[in-house]
């Protein structure tokens, strides 16, 4: 029986170091193929450097009890939620979200792979839960259609909305639907020469009838699409005093 035990020994000990994984050697298939929280928490999504994928890489549950992982920076009771277009992720919004947490912002870009509304209505809930007291939502392209219709559901509603270029309706998004229902002070920013996009601004502006505030800013001869207006310092600066306004 002892000489059992240590040739059995010796055959695992010889399967382990040939990188392989027996059952019967006490290995756990299904549990080793499983990524630590840890080594989640740290996704840098590919434009984190290391020390940021470690303090802002999170993973927080969505409205539908999805995973769903993000960017946070900054700090402060005042927080901004970040969604992205449908062509980028949450690397679209860093820059920004780096610059505002810098400004007393507590900062979440919103990494979605799935359902937006639910998954921005459950980065509310994880700000929340983080001691944030006022919240803005801020969206750009596909992403400012989902934080009209996310601020139109949420409660505690919104402080102020902010969508650029967000179209009208995307997928089974309906942001016409859910302006005339919004009740948060919200601005539309979009270029003249972005077609569908800058007439989708002008007419949820004309929607949002029981927001207390509707700014509408139609940017004449400009062809820049959502985050890439904020390239301009005078677009920046306007949406930075519209959060300030209502983040102070």
């Amino acid at each position: 029986m002892v000489a059992f035990v240590r040739l059995h020994a010796l055959i695992c000990a010889g399967v382990l170091l040939a990188g392989a994984s027996l059952t019967a050697c006490g290995g756990d298939d299904e549990a080793s193929s499983k990524p630590s929280a840890s080594a989640s928490e740290a996704d840098d999504f590919g434009c984190l450097d290391t020390a940021e994928a470690k303090t802002g890489s999170v993973t927080f549950k969505s409205a539908e009890s999805t995973d769903t992982a993000g960017f946070l920076t900054g700090s402060g009771t005042t927080g901004i939620l970040l969604a992205h277009q449908a062509d980028g992720d949450v690397c679209q919004w860093v820059a920004k979200a780096r610059e505002l947490g810098k400004s007393g912002y507590r900062v979440l870009a919103v990494n979605s792979t799935g359902n937006e509304v639910p998954e921005l209505v459950g980065a509310a809930a994880y700000l929340r839960k983080k001691g944030v007291t006022k919240l803005l939502l801020m969206g750009a392209s596909k992403g400012g259609t989902a934080v009209i219709q996310t601020a139109s559901v949420l409660n505690p509603k919104p402080d102020a909305v902010v969508s650029l270029s967000g179209p009208s309706t995307y997928g089974s998004m309906d942001a016409a639907a859910a302006a005339p229902k919004l009740t948060s002070p919200v601005l539309y920013m979009a270029g003249e020469n972005d077609t569908e996009f800058a007439q989708a601004a002008q007419d949820l502006h004309k929607a949002s009838k029981k927001a207390p505030e509707s700014k509408l800013y139609y940017l004449k001869g400009v062809s820049q699409h959502g985050v890439s207006l904020l390239d301009d310092p005078k677009n920046w600066a306007t949406v930075q005093a519209f959060l300030k306004k209502y983040g102070s």
